[in-house]
């Protein structure tokens, strides 16, 4: 049976097996994003393709895969089993006035056959097709421009050296929509204008931007702005984007080239150019030359959504304005009138001051979005940095090498900004991992140095 209780339809969801932890709260955020609750019901592991959803409308469904890029389709899903038998038994249970509006005799139809993780003949499929001619099509069919699509859809499992003889699950549905896949190739930093050392997969942009529930009129900041690939994802969802940087060549868009072949960047590279690449200049505010632990912004001043990628010292370094002899104490910070040269800028305070803006300068409700490096051997949980306005949403990890990797934090704004939170602090189980200067940096390449001096002691 499709219909799940108190107006609830089942769907069916394809997902793309890339980004496994990221799936979940991308489809949880833009559910909310459509007026909707997460309702599901996951049988088998996270790691599934294949996702069963209750929703309460089409609407939702298709406003669902107008934004995902982790999943590939949706169906209203008429039946499921574990073996054909119990398909068909499911099928013919499936209230005949529902399928009856899209099996009329005014319109044309296709049966696709989809198997995954194995590759059936030409032969196999047309016997799948022909095993469904109890199902009371009236129209004819179509194969190139149908009016309704359905798809068989059998499962054969994650592993490619255990293909089972037969499928572990069977559905069969009505294609609804297909999600925003296509983003990741016609958004992709190979041929964008202007590009950096840390530009971020056109992907995990639009990831990033979906986890924040970035939506049309929104104002989205990145305090960390780099070369705007975190602002291209927002403004393609409808967005006015804003950003500042300390680094002014990047800012400016000068200095040396990180393209191969190119020693110099041309004219007209900065990230104006690449919001007019591809026609989304219109959202753009400005991107301003400032320090991230010194904010420029005024009182009142709020975001829709603040959706970052703080330095860590790998790529970039981990800077802001002042003395290398100036103190660590936060109550010295912005005392001065006017500095020019750049001081350390530990980890743990670019986390700090990153909350604790967030936590100010966010709408209730609006959502922090940035990466977190994380040295595994000292991870857990706790280290997770927590501000009081602020809520975990999740937090979805990206290995980086064998002993280091970076998580994804989402975290949303629950309570008004108030003087006694301007002195919240990180605790200091939080604060110590990222206390050094080039803390997490060290971490990092002692894994390279340890393997290093492991191959040649092999020599």
């Amino acid at each position: 049976m499709a219909r799940s209780g108190a107006g609830l339809t089942r769907y069916l969801l394809l997902l793309a097996q890339e980004h496994l932890e990221f799936r979940l709260p991308e489809i949880k955020s833009l559910i909310s994003l459509n007026g909707g609750q997460f309702n599901s019901l996951l049988e088998s592991n996270l790691n599934s393709p294949f996702w069963i959803l209750n929703l309460r409308s089409e609407e939702t469904a298709r406003g669902l895969m107008k934004r995902t890029v982790c999943a590939k389709s949706i169906f209203e899903l008429w039946g499921r089993g574990k073996s054909v038998e119990e398909l068909h038994s499911s099928l013919k249970m499936y209230p005949v006035e529902k399928m009856e509006p899209y099996l009329q005799s005014k319109f044309t139809y296709k049966i696709k056959i989809h198997a995954f993780n194995k590759t059936l003949t030409q032969q196999e499929k047309i016997e799948r097709i022909d095993s469904l001619e109890f199902l009371p099509f009236q129209g004819k069919v179509n194969l190139k421009k149908p009016d309704h699509v359905f798809w068989l859809v059998e499962d054969y499992g994650t592993d490619p050296n255990n293909i089972p003889k037969q499928p572990l699950h069977l559905y069969f549905g009505r294609w609804i929509a297909n999600g925003q896949r296509d983003l990741i190739e016609s958004y992709s930093v190979k041929r964008r204008h202007f590009i950096g050392n840390t530009s971020m997969d056109a992907c995990l942009a639009f990831i990033m931007a979906n986890h924040g529930r970035v939506k049309t009129n929104d104002i989205v900041f990145d305090p960390f702005v780099g070369t705007g690939g975190l602002l291209i994802a927002a403004a393609h969802f409808g967005a006015y984007v804003c950003g500042t940087d300390i680094d002014y060549s990047t800012v400016h868009g000068l200095g040396k080239a990180s393209r191969k072949n190119q020693k110099w960047r041309g004219p007209d590279e900065n990230i104006r150019a690449n919001l007019r690449q591809y026609a989304l200049e219109n959202y753009y505010l400005d991107v301003l030359v400032s320090d991230a632990s010194k904010p420029i912004w005024r009182k009142g001043m709020q975001f829709d959504a603040i959706v970052t990628d703080p330095p860590y010292g790998i790529r970039e370094a981990t800077r802001r304005t002042g003395s290398q002899r100036e103190t660590t104490k936060v109550t010295e910070r912005g005392t001065e009138s006017h500095i020019s040269i750049s001081s350390n800028y530990h980890l743990s305070d670019i986390l700090f001051d990153l909350l604790k803006f967030a936590a100010e300068y966010l709408v209730i409700g609006g959502r922090l979005v940035y990466w977190l490096p994380v040295y595994k051997p000292e991870y857990t949980e706790e280290i997770i940095p927590r501000h009081p306005c602020l809520k975990l949403i999740s937090n979805c990890e990206q290995t980086l090498s064998s002993h280091t990797s970076r998580h994804l934090i989402t975290m949303e704004k629950v309570k008004e900004f108030e003087d006694e939170d301007r002195s919240s602090n990180i605790l200091e189980s939080q604060y110590l991992p990222y206390k050094s200067h080039n803390s997490f940096r060290e971490k990092y390449f002692s894994g390279v140095t340890k393997r290093k001096e492991e191959k040649d002691n092999q020599k």
